[in-house]
């Protein structure tokens, strides 16, 4: 009875009968690594910016262009990924990804000036666009069900993590003085180069790991390679569960549409994986994520791109005395002090420190909010999240209180946790065959808007602070109010 009983079942069903426990960790691991590589390439514009300003002699403008193009290579080819991924699978893709990441990122230490900087960090960000949309992919088709949502979650945490890292990073490296002449390059190597390196330096590491990892058997599954899919199922209940247990499933379903017959030609290919997204029933799902990706993305990552900036700014202000001011009234006093050439490139070390501290409590925070997530919803989390950072940055301009002013700040920021939330969303209610593609290509529509959010937060919190936050707070609020037409929570019903 027992023998027969698991010899045809659901994936989902075969997938929770692998357990939860070694291979799951170690999962989460490699995907740490990944987010970590992801994070310190494209978000390394943040502390790279500033910091080589003096050297390579960028304005304002050319700052905004700099940081914003990261950014652009992703909207460049995170759509393209998805296709491969879907297509060719998750792991293949992902080893590609990062290892064209690190080689574009690392030469970017060599660049003698900021447009040569500019299209290496494009190049880099073209090669880790896709790695977030596909990770989130991967680790979905391989944890059980019960424990899926959560560890999705939690990648907002390491995400968190890694930016913090990144702060801490510049405080022992930044300050060096050493400079070596590379004739050829008419160039100083000197310490932001060297903290460029390092930030690439996590994207080898991911490369190695994702290529001795398993492929995603629910891709397997779905392009129908039945008995590939069955051996990694095995090879997971393995590590889970010992040779003492054994995994008595004969053959798995996968009960959803697949891909169908296969299509010649590539663009022809990669039409037919985006065709499904754009037409029902898939429409209205595609048309909402992509807004809500929209207005998360547009408002809250360019705060994040822009937080070491706006913490150094604070942060010179208050060691200046002027703390009893509007938070904008503190960031304008420095922009006007910044304005002319000063030997000073570097970062606040104190004002890096607190940017670790944020972003590790906001980590931290994640991590409780992802426990609970299975008791209060994925849904109320997102729109509660959503709503508070809204009106929490409506209500900056009201305090002249320094440290008030900095709490808010920080209850707005967090709305960057929804990164996370809302990719449970885009994994959840596609079928396999397109999941790659929608995922990255919700994620582009929502990173595509961040460029335009990051030159104009640069440009307002510089001309117009007060109208700055007004305006991000008050489209984040929007946000929480569009959150109301998500899908509800559904939870499956056990067949085991």
């Amino acid at each position: 009875m027992g023998a027969s009983k698991f010899e045809k079942v659901s994936f989902e069903d075969a997938l929770n009968m692998t357990g939860f426990g070694k291979f799951n960790y170690l999962m989460m691991l490699l995907v740490a690594s990944i987010i970590m590589g992801m994070a310190f390439e494209i978000f390394s514009v943040a502390y790279l910016v500033p910091a080589s300003a003096c050297e390579l002699e960028t304005v304002s403008s050319q700052q905004g262009l700099m940081a914003g193009t990261p950014l652009v290579g992703i909207i460049a080819t995170s759509h393209f990924w998805g296709y491969l991924a879907d297509t060719k699978g998750r792991r293949k893709i992902l080893c590609w990804c990062l290892s064209l990441g690190f080689s574009a990122g690392a030469l970017a230490s060599l660049s003698p000036n900021w447009i040569v900087f500019a299209l290496l960090k494009f190049a880099s960000s073209c090669g880790v666009a896709g790695t977030y949309a596909l990770v989130l992919t991967l680790l979905s088709e391989c944890t059980p069900e019960k424990r899926r949502f959560a560890l999705i979650a939690l990648t907002s945490s390491i995400f968190l993590g890694c930016t913090g890292l990144m702060a801490i990073l510049t405080i022992p490296v930044l300050p060096l003085t050493f400079s070596y002449y590379i004739p050829f390059l008419k160039i100083h190597f000197n310490s932001w180069r060297l903290l460029n390196i390092i930030y690439s330096l996590p994207c080898a590491v991911a490369a190695i790991g994702i290529s001795r990892a398993y492929e995603s058997p629910k891709y397997y599954l779905s392009v129908g390679r039945e008995e590939e899919a069955l051996k990694v199922l095995k090879g997971i209940h393995l590590i889970n569960k010992g040779k003492k247990s054994v995994f008595k499933v004969k053959s798995v379903t996968l009960d959803e549409e697949s891909a169908g017959n296969n299509i010649q030609g590539l663009w022809a290919s990669i039409v037919s994986q985006t065709v499904p997204l754009l037409k029902p029933p898939l429409l209205k799902n595609t048309l909402l994520l992509s807004l809500m990706f929209i207005l998360v993305y547009f408002c809250l990552n360019p705060f994040t791109v822009w937080q070491p900036y706006i913490a150094d700014g604070i942060m010179r202000s208050v060691e200046r005395g002027q703390r009893n001011i509007t938070f904008c009234q503190m960031l304008e006093t420095s922009f006007d002090e910044s304005t002319a050439q000063t030997e000073n490139c570097g970062l606040n070390q104190f004002a890096m420190t607190i940017v670790f501290i944020i972003n590790v409590f906001m980590a931290i925070f994640n991590c409780a909010l992802s426990i609970v997530i299975n008791c209060c919803g994925r849904k109320t989390l997102l729109l509660t999240i959503q709503l508070t950072s809204g009106v929490a940055g409506l209500l900056i301009n009201f305090s002249s209180n320094w440290i008030v002013s900095s709490v808010l700040f920080i209850i707005f920021i967090s709305g960057v946790l929804n990164f996370g939330y809302l990719s449970t969303f885009s994994v959840d209610i596609f079928p396999t065959y397109v999941k790659a593609m929608a995922v990255c290509l919700t994620l582009m529509v929502g990173r595509g808007s961040s460029v335009l959010g990051i030159n104009l937060l640069k440009h307002l919190l510089v001309n117009n602070c007060e109208l700055s936050f007004y305006l991000f707070a008050g489209l984040t609020f929007v946000g929480g109010l569009t959150g109301f037409l998500l899908p509800p929570d559904v939870k499956r019903k056990k067949s085991i």
